[in-house]
């Protein structure tokens, strides 16, 4: 065999063998064809038109939080959940109308610069998170031709059915059924650190009937077998399925699964069939979209930005209440108002003494763009900063 040495043999403890027990019909199987558990899998044919027409996932993956198209509407969206960012944008409509007291653009530009260099810092991340997927997608692994021969293949191009051969300190590249492994009795080590945060080694052990005839690499160019088994779920402990070969039907268990991201560790190599790919493995099945990171200190500070909110606008309030009342009693004196100052000749409704009522909201407006710089608009940017640097020294 494709390194065609001779198989070890090992002896089990009282320990391996309670732990290696194998699956029984007693368990339940009944349930397998029916609703949860329709899926089928064709071993060492996985371009025959059965398995084609059942048109599972392929074995690409993509942990990023954005694509390129919906990038900027997501950022944007991300940017503006944020309370001083959405009041900004407001004032800075606001800025655009005659109500302003200040040119627009000292209002959206430094709003513009925020948003921007925070879509950047997200950018990055999300690059870096596309560098690791490319990293992974582009691992290889030995896949079986089809011809007794086996192949190296990236990960991303691998299909449910296939064959592959994991080598010693290999991550598994799928959730793999165990056909057979370097030892006789098809014992294999695995550590599951990427999982569920154990470091202790896990034994798995294959079937009988696959350990006695699937030893080589040539065993497997007329190898045919058919899987039934659960639909992709995210129960990292648990597998119902059953192993078909030559009319034979056999239960399968956990005990015979090896999940994606697991490693190969103690055991020189081992034979698996592709059961679930990419998105459908466990592990994707129980990864989540990339979370829109809220740390306590923003949320703290949402509050502040909310208290300093309350603030301006009563500032305001109470201002426009003062200016109505006393646009509303400003009289003529020698054909000049009391408060000449003001302009009153070049006034429209912001200031008309006829109109009071309607100066003092329009004041209301002019009023909160005026108090707005009582909140810093640079405030989530140095925070970010801060946590950059934080990070040098961690």
């Amino acid at each position: 065999m494709a390194g065609g040495r001779r198989r070890r043999r090992l002896h089990l403890s009282k320990i391996y063998s309670y732990t290696c027990g194998k699956s029984s019909f007693k368990e339940d199987h009944s349930n397998i064809g029916g609703p949860g558990f329709s899926r089928v899998v064709y071993c060492n044919e996985p371009g025959s038109p059965a398995a084609e027409r059942r048109n599972y996932a392929g074995n690409y993956v993509r942990s990023t939080k954005y694509t390129v198209a919906s990038f900027f509407p997501k950022s944007l969206f991300e940017q503006f959940r944020r309370v001083a960012n959405f009041y900004f944008l407001v004032t800075g409509i606001l800025s655009l109308t005659d109500l302003s007291p200040y040119d627009p653009v000292s209002a959206l530009l430094p709003l513009a610069f925020v948003i921007a260099a925070t879509m950047v810092k997200d950018g990055i991340e999300d690059w870096r998170r596309k560098q690791q997927d490319i990293e992974v997608n582009n691992r290889k692994v030995k896949v079986h031709d089809g011809n007794g021969i086996f192949r190296q293949e990236e990960w991303r191009y691998l299909r449910v059915g296939d064959i592959v051969r994991v080598e010693k300190d290999e991550f598994f590249p799928a959730d793999l059924l165990l056909l057979s492994s370097s030892y006789e009795e098809s014992i294999c080590y695995v550590e599951t650190m990427n999982l569920d945060g154990e470091t202790n080694l896990k034994v798995k052990q294959g079937l009988e009937t696959t350990s006695s005839l699937l030893n080589e690499d040539s065993d497997f160019k007329d190898f045919r077998a058919v899987v039934r088994c659960e639909d992709p779920n995210v129960n990292l402990y648990m597998f119902v399925g059953s192993f078909e070969l030559e009319e034979e039907r056999f239960p399968l268990s956990i005990q015979q699964i090896l999940l994606r991201d697991s490693k190969l560790r103690n055991t020189e190599y081992v034979y698996g069939a592709v059961v679930f790919t990419g998105h459908d493995t466990k592990v994707m099945q129980n990864s989540t979209e990339p979370p829109s990171k809220r740390s306590r200190i923003e949320r703290k500070m949402d509050k502040i930005i909310y208290l300093m909110f309350g603030l301006v606008f009563l500032m305001s309030f109470v201002g426009s209440i003062i200016f109505g009342v006393e646009t509303r009693q400003d009289k003529l004196t020698n054909g000049r108002t009391e408060r000449w100052y003001l302009k009153p000749d070049d006034a429209v409704i912001f200031y008309d003494p006829e109109r009071a009522p309607m100066a003092a909201i329009y004041h209301f407006f002019t009023a909160v763009m005026l108090y707005s710089y009582f909140i810093p608009i640079s405030l989530y940017v140095s925070i970010e900063i801060v946590k950059v640097l934080q990070s040098v020294f961690i």
